[in-house]
C-alpha cells in the first residue's frame, strides 16, 4: 500500500541520497575494475591475492545492495511517498548478511598470515584448496548466522527512513547483528594482531634467518593493513554505533537510519580505495595494464 509522506520530507533528503547513490556506483566500479586485474594477471593468481579477491567481491556485492536500497530511497523522497516493495526485506537480509562475509574476509586474511608466519610447514593449510573451503564456509555462516533474525520478523520497513532494517533499540536484531558484524571480527583480528606481534618479537631474539624475520615483518604488516581498514569502517560507522548506543536509553531521531548508512555508503568506498592502497601487486598489476594500454595509444597514433 503507497501513502503520500509530503509533511515529513526534508530538504536535505534527496542530495545525500544522491551522494549515497555517488559513493555506491564508485564502489562499484572500483571493486569491479580491481576483480577483473586480479583475474586477468598471471602474478595475482597467488592465495593472498584469492583472499583479496573475496575481500573485493563481497565489497562489489555490498554495494550493489546498497545501490539498489538507496535508489530505493531516491524514488520515495521524489515522490513523497511511504511504499515498502516486495523486495525490502530481502534486500536487508542481503546486506546485513554479506557485510558480515565482507567482515570475516578481512578475519580469513589475518588467519592465513598468522598460519604462514606461526605454522610455516603447515603447507595444506597454507594451499589454495584448503584456503578456497574457508572462504565456502565463511559465505555459507555469513548467511545462515543471520536466519534467526529473518526468521524472527526483526527484518522491518521504517517508513521515514525507506529501509527494511531490525529496528534500534533494545531488540533482539541490532543487539544479535552487532554482535556477530562487528564486534566477534574485530576482536579475532586484534588477537591475531597481538599474538603476531608477540611471536615476531621472539623469533628476533633467536638465532634465526634474516629471510624468516623479514617474511614474518612483511606479513605482520599485512595484518596491519587489515586492522586499519577495520578501523576505517569502525570510524565511520561511529554514526551508526553511536546511535545504537543512543537508542538502548532513548528514542533515536526519526532520520536515524539514513544518517546513518551515509556513513556505511562513505565507508564502502574509503574500504576499497584502502584495499587498493594496501595490496602491492594490485598497484604493480594495474601499473603494467595502464602502461600497456598507453603503449598500444602510442603506437596507434604514431
Amino acid at each position: 500500500m503507497i501513502f503520500t509522506n509530503s509533511s515529513n520530507s526534508e530538504v536535505w533528503y534527496i542530495p545525500t541520497d544522491i551522494l549515497r547513490i555517488t559513493c555506491d556506483s564508485t564502489t562499484i566500479g572500483i571493486s569491479f575494475c580491481l576483480l577483473v586485474v586480479i583475474v586477468t594477471n598471471k602474478a595475482c593468481r597467488t592465495v593472498p591475492m584469492m583472499l583479496t579477491a573475496n575481500t573485493c567481491f563481497t565489497e562489489f556485492i555490498c554495494a550493489c545492495v546498497l545501490l539498489s536500497m538507496t535508489v530505493f530511497v531516491l524514488q520515495n523522497d521524489i515522490k513523497q511517498i511511504i511504499y515498502e516493495d516486495s523486495l525490502c526485506r530481502v534486500r536487508g537480509y542481503l546486506l546485513i548478511s554479506i557485510t558480515v562475509a565482507q567482515n570475516y574476509s578481512y578475519v580469513l586474511q589475518a588467519i592465513y598470515r598468522y598460519i604462514t608466519i606461526v605454522h610455516p610447514s603447515r603447507l595444506f593449510w597454507h594451499s589454495s584448496r584448503f584456503q578456497t573451503c574457508l572462504i565456502c564456509l565463511v559465505w555459507i555462516f555469513s548467511f545462515t548466522i543471520i536466519l534467526p533474525v529473518l526468521l524472527t520478523n526483526q527484518i522491518v520497513y521504517n517508513p521515514f527512513n525507506h529501509i527494511c532494517h531490525p529496528p534500534l533499540g533494545r531488540s533482539f536484531g541490532i543487539i544479535y547483528i552487532t554482535i556477530v558484524l562487528y564486534l566477534i571480527p574485530n576482536i579475532f583480528i586484534n588477537i591475531i594482531y597481538s599474538r603476531l606481534v608477540r611471536f615476531v618479537r621472539e623469533i628476533s631474539k633467536r638465532v634465526t634467518s634474516t629471510n624468516v624475520i623479514a617474511r614474518a615483518e612483511r606479513d605482520l604488516k599485512m595484518v596491519k593493513s587489515i586492522i586499519t581498514i577495520t578501523t576505517i569502517l569502525g570510524i565511520l560507522g561511529l554514526p551508526f554505533a553511536f546511535l545504537i548506543f543512543w537508542s538502548l536509553f532513548t528514542t533515536p531521531p526519526r532520520d536515524h537510519f539514513r544518517i546513518a548508512f551515509i556513513g556505511v555508503d562513505i565507508s564502502t568506498t574509503a574500504v576499497i580505495i584502502a584495499v587498493f592502497k594496501t595490496t602491492p601487486p594490485i598497484k604493480t598489476a594495474l601499473s603494467e595494464k595502464l602502461a600497456a594500454l598507453q603503449t598500444i595509444f602510442t603506437t596507434a597514433n604514431a
